[in-house]
Order: structure tokens, then C-alpha cells, then sequence
């Protein structure tokens, strides 16, 4: 059974930081890209950032390139993803799944991390 606990949100201020968990099992994890998708309130599910099995490729959606980091560790079987300079826009349920792109909003989710950015 794929289960995928995220973890690491929480209440900061516009400009902040945050770095996010996400601790797999039930899979091989390291055979798997991976990616992160948010939910904002009162919208749909948004695909965020890819890295792929072995971290070498990554992607990242244009609103939050330059800003947030995909990072993985295959022995821990953890991804992270770092959230830096954030903004209000920025709240958010955070998601990890299993895939690549877009593809990854299909998959099974966690229960998610809430993000609020606010002063």
C-alpha cells in the first residue's frame, strides 16, 4: 500500500521560508519521479514540481520557479521541498505524489501539509 506522509507547514510571514517532507513507503520510492501540487483555497489541484528517480531532472511550474526547491533522498526515501520567498498566494494544502508533470495529479496523495502565508 502506497502511503505518503507529509509534513513540515505551518503559519509564516510574506518573504519567509519553509521546507516540506514527505516520507514514502509501500513502493520503490527510488525507481519513482516525483512531485509536489498544492491546493489553494478555492481552487483545484495544481501541479507544482517534478525530480525524477535519480534527481538529475527537475521541473518547476512558472509561479514558483526561482522560489521553491525540489530535493529528494532515495536512501531515506524522502522528498523535500524547500519554499523560499513566499508570498500570500502561497497558501496552501501541499501535496506529495508519485509521477511526473501534470501525471501527477492523478496519483495517491497524502493527507497533506498547510502552508498559510500571512502577516
Amino acid at each position: 500500500e502506497v502511503q505518503l506522509v507529509e509534513s513540515g507547514g505551518g503559519l509564516v510571514q510574506p518573504g519567509g521560508s519553509l521546507r516540506l517532507s514527505c516520507a514514502a513507503s509501500g513502493f520503490t520510492f527510488a525507481r519513482s519521479d516525483m512531485s509536489w501540487v498544492r491546493q489553494r483555497p478555492g481552487n483545484d489541484l495544481e501541479w507544482i514540481s517534478s525530480i525524477s528517480q535519480d534527481g538529475r531532472n527537475i521541473n518547476y511550474a512558472g509561479s514558483v520557479g526561482g522560489r521553491f526547491a525540489i530535493s529528494r533522498d532515495n536512501a531515506k526515501s524522502t522528498l523535500y521541498l524547500r519554499l523560499n520567498s513566499l508570498k500570500t498566494e502561497d497558501t496552501a494544502m501541499y501535496y506529495c505524489a508519485e509521477g511526473w508533470g501534470t501525471g501527477a495529479l492523478q496519483s495517491d496523495r497524502g493527507q497533506g501539509t498547510q502552508v498559510t502565508v500571512s502577516s
